[in-house]
């Protein structure tokens, strides 16, 4: 059946419930497990206010800061993988939109499903993104399993 299972995270506690599903779903199903997070592009408007708050390497912090975070995210969704028996590939998609950096990765490491929570963030934060769920499965040819 599936063959290589994308399990995209934005760390949040829902989106690490959809890991933890996809990864026993590849388990039961002998199949690999590449694991994603994606880091977002900067915001120019929040680029300019850094630039005129006198700080200095804006550009080179932020870059530090979301490769730290990705990894921290990365490493708790390693420690999942491993906890179930599974050895899982980890990926850091940086500055991309969430829905395009999900399915780019799915391309590019050939994964033949998608499992992902409904949404990861929560509040005013998931008013303004919209659900990056619901973008990947209109967007992409790749089947996606979505977990409530």
């Amino acid at each position: 059946m599936y063959k290589h299972i994308l399990l995209p995270t934005d760390g949040s506690e829902l989106a690490m419930k959809g890991v933890e599903q996809g990864l026993a779903l590849a388990k039961e199903l002998k199949a690999s497990a590449t694991i994603v997070t994606v880091t977002p592009l900067w915001s120019s408007f929040d680029m300019a206010g850094e630039a005129r708050s006198g700080k200095l390497h804006p550009i080179a912090t932020y870059n530090e800061e979301t490769a730290k975070e990705a990894r921290r995210i990365l490493d708790e969704a390693k420690a999942k993988a491993e906890t179930v028996g599974m050895d899982a590939k980890l990926v850091h998609m940086p500055e991309s939109h969430s829905a395009e950096g999900i399915i780019e990765a799915a391309k590019k490491y050939g994964c033949d499903l998608i499992v992902m929570s409904s949404h990861g963030r929560r509040g005013v934060k998931r008013l303004i993104l919209g659900s990056q769920t619901a973008e990947v499965v209109s967007t992409t040819s790749i089947p996606v399993l979505v977990i409530r």
